[in-house]
């Protein structure tokens, strides 16, 4: 089997699972229950994730990790404004 093809369903299924998450804050204006240092340090390690498959060239670790930095990111700012 392609690796690149496991690595871009894992990065796939990891990365969508955000989509309801972020769905919710933003539907109930509220991240109280959500735990500022987890989300943190979660998005810490999607942005140096991003940054290795950069420094690899690996397309799939590349854009999963882009894209859950973005829907991680999104929580986290929401997280700040909404609390």
């Amino acid at each position: 089997m392609n690796l690149d093809l496991i690595g871009a369903a894992a990065g796939a299924l990891t990365t969508i699972a955000f989509i309801p998450q972020v769905w919710r804050v933003w539907q109930t204006r509220s991240a109280r229950d959500l735990s500022l240092s987890m989300y943190l340090i979660f998005t810490s390690g999607v942005a140096l994730w991003l940054v290795y498959g950069i420094l690899l060239g690996a397309l799939p670790i590349i854009a999963a990790n882009g894209i859950t930095l973005l829907f991680a990111g999104t929580v986290l700012a929401m997280k700040l404004k909404f609390g």
